[in-house]
């Protein structure tokens, strides 16, 4: 179990000279407005087109799986105004390499001033004392995801010695446009989601991910996270049985404080999954038209989803035959973990 969040400050000899700053702990469900605030800024200046909300921040930090809040969330602090952040998550990947992933929010009117480098090296000190590799010999990798909006991550990432590796794309797809009736494969049925299913869904949804690019094994954690999440409703999800064997799914939801904030109705059609002996046979394509039929009648004008540019089972294609255009793209940066005394 992770340890609790605490108001303990985090020395760092190598901060900016900025009068009143500190890096410090979680505090809790305090801090998370002013992290909710940084993060609409942050959104607003960069083009993330997203929201996190107060509930989103509780149920990662309730439900952690593959990071410990009082270790891997570091906030700056400035005469006790949170003016950015820094959390990280660790795994190993089934190739045996560790990933130390950073991903940090640095209040628009502080950029410039250190405090992105000071938080990125926070981020590297912590990675160094995290230890998971059985081996000694396999890799120590740090990454980031940063969107192509966020100029200045993008030009601290490249300095620091950072390289893309993977590139992804948020989709949207208009539906005003006409939605196909596509069948679903012979022998299969969807039936609304029960809660008595919630777990196969999830296992069976771990199991068709294996097959990804990075794939870490999820934790019993994960499925906390998963029930946790503060937007999902299953009644819009789409499940496709073989029997009492979870075939594939879609899970959409809406999120309806980030409809407000951008003035949209939007819903997401995502953890879109289908396990490997039902693949090849249009399930997806299927699962994901009634998805947007579904969002439809709720009243939503566009669907959206994100994807792994070079996916395996050729998801980008069947996005785009069903509608989708992707929007914006977002890039993955790894370099190795620097030594210890390299870590300033």
């Amino acid at each position: 179990m992770a340890a609790q969040p605490s108001t303990v400050e985090i020395p760092f000899g190598e901060a900016p000279a900025i009068p009143g700053l500190r890096f410090r702990r979680l505090r809790g469900s305090d801090d998370y407005a002013a992290m909710v605030a940084v993060y609409a800024a942050c959104a607003k200046t960069d083009q993330l087109d997203e929201v996190v909300t107060e509930a989103d921040l509780a149920n990662f930090v309730e439900h952690p799986a593959d990071s410990d809040p009082a270790l891997d969330l570091a906030l700056a602090d400035i005469d006790g105004q949170v003016v950015g952040y820094v959390w990280m998550s660790h795994r190993l990947e089934t190739g045996g390499d560790e990933i130390h992933t950073h991903r940090g929010y640095l209040h628009p009117t502080w950029r410039r001033r250190g405090l992105g480098t000071a938080l990125l090296a926070l981020s590297w000190r912590r990675a160094q004392s995290c230890r998971l590799a059985a081996s000694p010999s396999d890799a120590r990798i740090l990454q980031t995801f940063v969107s192509e909006g966020e100029t200045g991550a993008v030009a601290l990432m490249l300095d620091r010695g950072y390289a893309p590796v993977r590139y992804g794309f948020k989709m949207v797809r208009d539906l005003s446009a006409p939605i196909p009736d596509l069948p679903l494969p012979d022998g299969l049925q969807v039936r609304p989601a029960e809660a008595k299913d919630f777990h196969a869904i999830w296992e069976a949804e771990r199991e068709a991910f294996q097959d990804h690019w990075g794939y870490a094994p999820w934790p019993e954690e994960s499925y906390q996270r998963f029930l946790g999440f503060p937007h999902y409703d299953p009644r819009l999800w789409r499940v496709a049985w073989d029997g009492d064997q979870v075939a594939g799914s879609v899970l959409s939801y809406i999120n309806a404080e980030e409809n407000h904030g951008y003035g949209r109705a939007r819903g997401y059609t995502e953890d879109i999954s289908v396990r490997r002996p039902w693949r090849k046979r249009g399930l997806a394509s299927a699962l994901i038209a009634q998805s947007l039929a579904a969002l439809r009648e709720r009243g939503m004008t566009e669907a959206a989803l994100e994807v792994d540019a070079d996916n395996p089972t050729g998801a980008l294609r069947v996005y785009e035959r069903l509608g989708f255009v992707a929007v914006k793209r977002r890039i993955i940066y790894r370099r190795s973990l620097p030594n210890a005394g390299s870590l300033g």
